[in-house]
């Protein structure tokens, strides 16, 4: 059950079957010890590893439009590096093996590609240049930040991924070499436990980012650990789109992913912390994401997320970061699929089986949906409506009454949800529909269906950010997704992480399953991605 701890929110989820707890250690508030499964410590040494995660307040530039020295952002910088050495050795305290830190949390944002440029490290390639900056400070110019993050891994004896931004030199020869003969890149670095630099990923996805280059070609980075195998890495916007993520997601042998961000919070449908659980959650993946706070920007949400399970930290008023660590499972569990469904004893699932395989006509009139069907499963008919949400212009139709079968369609896609209802609150729920091309920050093509509690008692408020809410249901959420690609996405009231009790497909259609709530919904939506048609 979710435990909240004054105004931010450390949770641990349990999804619909039973998985090995985490070990969580919350530094600088309660600890929460959970069991970690049967059998001796080797056993357990065998199968987990423990991860951190810091939200970092970061210290940036009070003018960073203004050109200053190396020397003047190096001084900047090396506030920021201190508290990244502090948690690393609080973090080595507690056994922890692999750290990550957040995206632009030691350099800052809104540069230009002018001011930048002292801030920016000199970035060798380790696949040509074995290199430990710690031990060889001067085997390279311009390279201070890399030195102090080599000597933190080493000192902290511990794998540790940062996020900085970094130079390098390109001839005039070179066709996409830019007017100033440098390339400019946002990049993570790794490095293990003895201060080697094992890799570097350049983003790729940048986001309104005029003072980087994206890279000729895309970084499919991953890098091995004795501990719990391959970690795949990528950055922030990244993850919305097929390069770098599908690509290294189609690796069976990556099961963990480090993921440094600098994310802006949207509600209803891109908190940072529910896209980070969703990524979990579709691909059966370790995720531990780092997240920037400046809650005044709407910038908080980090988590080490399993598909069963999180832990997480989301605070819109604390001005504090916060250091998550969690003892995980080096081959994470994923939910179980359609194959075991209980649908014998589950008269819900029982239902949404029969309606599937009943395979109604619908058609789309003046009035809205129409289905042909026996009438035992004929679909609710409330007035369908137009609202924009997330700048898109959603089709709905209100969720009414304790229980009932809704559809509402778009294009290809036609979203249905079964649901029901313990107890009616006076909130005003829909279940929307998407399917086209999204255009605002950022041009890409999405098929969404989503139940979201609206702003108000108006249909115009759908659609609007809001955390708190008290309905409660039990339902099955699904639609003739035209994508493989499609990331669950489940809040409750107060910021809450919920797990789909079955996720899958059954008949063509996806669907998810939700019972049992802990609190009050916010949003449940199958937010799906046609890369193709970007």
């Amino acid at each position: 059950m979710p435990v909240a701890i004054q105004r931010f929110m450390v949770c641990i989820m349990s999804g619909a079957r039973t998985a090995p707890a985490l070990l969580l250690l919350l530094l600088g508030c309660s600890a929460l010890a959970l069991d970690v499964g049967p059998g001796s410590p080797e056993h357990r040494e065998a199968e987990y590893y423990v991860a951190a995660v810091y939200e970092h307040r970061s210290v940036l530039s009070p003018n960073p439009l203004e050109l200053s020295s190396r020397q003047q952002a190096l001084e900047l910088m090396a506030q920021n590096l201190d508290v990244y050495e502090q948690q690393v050795m609080a973090a080595a305290q507690k056994g922890v093996q692999i750290i990550v830190f957040p995206e632009d949390g030691i350099h800052g944002f809104n540069f230009t590609r002018t001011s930048i440029y002292p801030f920016l490290d000199f970035m060798p390639s380790p696949r040509l240049a074995r290199w430990n900056p710690c031990l060889e400070p001067f085997r390279f110019n311009d390279t201070e930040v890399l030195q102090r993050l080599s000597c933190m891994a080493m000192k902290g004896q511990m794998f540790l991924v940062a996020n900085l931004g970094t130079k390098q030199p390109c001839l005039s020869s070179d066709p996409k070499c830019p007017d100033d003969g440098r390339y400019q890149f946002n990049t993570n670095v790794v490095f293990s436990s003895n201060g080697t630099l094992v890799d570097r990923y350049r983003k790729h996805n940048l986001y309104f980012e005029a003072a980087f280059d994206t890279p000729a070609d895309v970084d499919l980075i991953t890098f091995d650990t004795p501990f719990a195998g391959k970690f795949g890495v990528f950055t922030c916007f990244d993850i919305l789109f097929f390069d770098p993520t599908i690509r290294l997601l189609r690796d069976s042998e990556v099961k963990h992913i480090v993921y440094p961000t600098a994310w802006m919070n949207q509600l209803p449908l891109l908190a940072a912390i529910e896209i980070q659980k969703a990524l979990a959650t579709a691909f059966g993946v370790s995720v531990l994401a780092a997240n920037i706070h400046h809650p005044t920007l709407g910038m908080t949400g980090s988590g080490i997320h399993t598909p069963l399970q999180s832990f997480w930290y989301h605070d819109m008023d604390n001005p504090e970061g916060r250091l998550i660590i969690a003892q995980v499972a080096t081959n994470p569990q994923g939910l179980t699929g359609t194959e075991n469904a209980t649908s014998e004893t589950d008269p819900s699932h029982s239902k949404f089986l029969r309606i599937l395989s009943a395979d109604p006509h619908c058609a789309k009139d003046a009035q809205g949906v129409r289905c042909d069907e026996a009438a035992k499963w004929t679909v609710s008919a409330p007035p369908a409506f137009h609202s924009e949400m997330m700048y898109d212009n959603f089709t709905l139709v209100p969720v009414w009454g304790k229980e009932g079968h809704l559809q509402v369609c778009s294009n290809s896609l036609c979203c249905h949800l079964l649901y029901e209802r313990p107890t009616l609150s006076r909130e005003l729920y829909a279940l929307g529909v998407f399917d086209g091309l999204h255009t605002v920050h950022g041009t890409y093509y999405i098929q969404v269906c989503a139940l979201v509690k609206c702003g108000g008692l108006g249909f115009d408020t759908c659609g609007q950010e809001i955390t708190e809410a008290q309905g409660l249901f039990e339902f099955h959420l699904w639609g003739n997704f035209s994508t493989p690609y499609i990331f669950p996405l489940l809040l409750s009231s107060g910021m809450t992480l919920e797990t789909p009790n079955q996720l899958g497909w059954e008949n063509d259609h996806y669907f998810l399953r939700k019972s049992g709530l802990s609190s009050g919904l916010v949003t449940a939506s199958l937010y799906g991605r046609l890369y193709e048609r970007d």
